[in-house]
């Protein structure tokens, strides 16, 4: 698939104060594109706010806090962003969390967390990005899904697996309902990227660097394919692997 002749240039990210969130505002600032930041850490934004003008004074940097299991705020905050914008032209669903434990273990409010930034309040941030897209018949949802989507994984990776595989899901349902219109739909699945979020692992195979991650992160979001894995090596060549593994070799991967 070619990428679009004309760029999305104004884009939302959610997350954006660190991780991926981060890293993908600071490769689309290097593009030109003007962006809309959101996360809890306000402090953060601000500071990565000063760093991507002062580095391309030619684009526009807007912040607003968000905590995207506040779904009313959600709604408002993109809203928001898309009347000082000018319009969304793509919407990027990255806010997301890693911390759950082995289920049955007494740790339930700490998968329920994850089950409901994760899924939940992704869940929000899609019907407030489709929303605004279906208003004016034309945008480009992202969500950055995972490649531990791809099958149930035991230990404390059981309710983030099944967090990431529903949202796989919901992108593609929505993608279904808008086959037939200029909205587009894109699902990311990463590997191993080295963030914030798994600084704590042990192993992590074929794990790559977080700014070498979110370059190609970028790179596959212009391309706006239906799905992307990322890296490509090796990661759509175990995809199809991965879903015929018997469930003892899976239940070695965590």
């Amino acid at each position: 698939m070619t990428a679009p002749s004309t760029p999305n240039r104004t884009i939302l990210i959610t997350g954006a104060s660190s991780g991926l969130g981060l890293g993908m505002a600071r490769e689309f600032a290097a593009l030109g594109r003007d962006l809309a930041l959101c996360a809890r850490r306000t402090d953060r934004l601000e500071a990565l706010r000063r760093d991507l003008l002062q580095a391309h004074p030619g684009i526009r940097v807007a912040i607003r806090p968000l905590d995207v299991t506040d779904h009313a705020a959600v709604f408002e905050t993109f809203h928001a962003f898309d009347s000082e914008m000018g319009g969304l032209d793509r919407i990027v669903v990255n806010a997301g969390i890693g911390s759950g434990r082995r289920i049955g273990t007494g740790h339930f409010a700490e998968n329920l967390a994850t089950a409901q930034t994760n899924f939940v309040a992704a869940l929000a941030q899609c019907e407030a990005a489709v929303e605004l897209f279906r208003s004016r018949n034309k945008g480009h949802l992202v969500v950055v899904s995972s490649m531990s989507a791809l099958r149930g994984l035991p230990k404390h990776l059981t309710t983030y697996a099944a967090t990431k595989a529903g949202l796989a899901a919901l992108a593609e349902g929505i993608r279904a309902e808008l086959l037939r219109t200029p909205i587009r739909i894109t699902t990311l699945f990463p590997g191993y990227i080295h963030t914030e979020l798994n600084a704590g692992a042990k192993r992590l195979p074929f794990a790559i660097a977080g700014d070498v991650g979110s370059r190609l992160l970028v790179k596959a979001i212009e391309r706006e394919p239906a799905t992307a894995h990322v890296p490509t090596w090796p990661w759509a060549y175990m995809a199809p692997v991965l879903k015929l593994l018997p469930l003892s070799l899976v239940a070695r991967l965590a």
